[in-house]
């Protein structure tokens, strides 16, 4: 039986998107199925995006980016913050 992955042990870079997109939904204060809705994307869908269990296409990012009032690039970690996500914890 296979072990169902769990956000912490998914991609860092897909955790910290997720992560992102779901703080600045909540910052906006709709719910994640208005949202989706809003985003038309479909519910379970966006649902896997905030948890990182999918990663989203660019299409997707773009219809989530304009439904929250922000730029593509806001979704994502800053230059620093990708940098010790993509070297992992174990390159010093």
């Amino acid at each position: 039986m296979q072990k169902r992955k769990t956000l912490e042990n998914r991609d860092p870079l897909l955790q910290a998107v997720a992560i992102r997109i779901r703080a600045l939904r909540e910052g906006k204060g709709i719910a994640q199925e208005v949202f989706a809705y809003e985003a038309g994307i479909d519910r379970s869908y966006y649902g896997g995006i905030e948890r990182g269990k999918y990663s989203p296409t660019a299409i997707n990012l773009a219809k989530i980016a304009v439904a929250l009032g922000v730029e593509v690039g806001e979704l994502f970690p800053t230059k620093e913050e990708l940098t010790l996500l993509l070297q992992g914890p174990n390159s010093e």
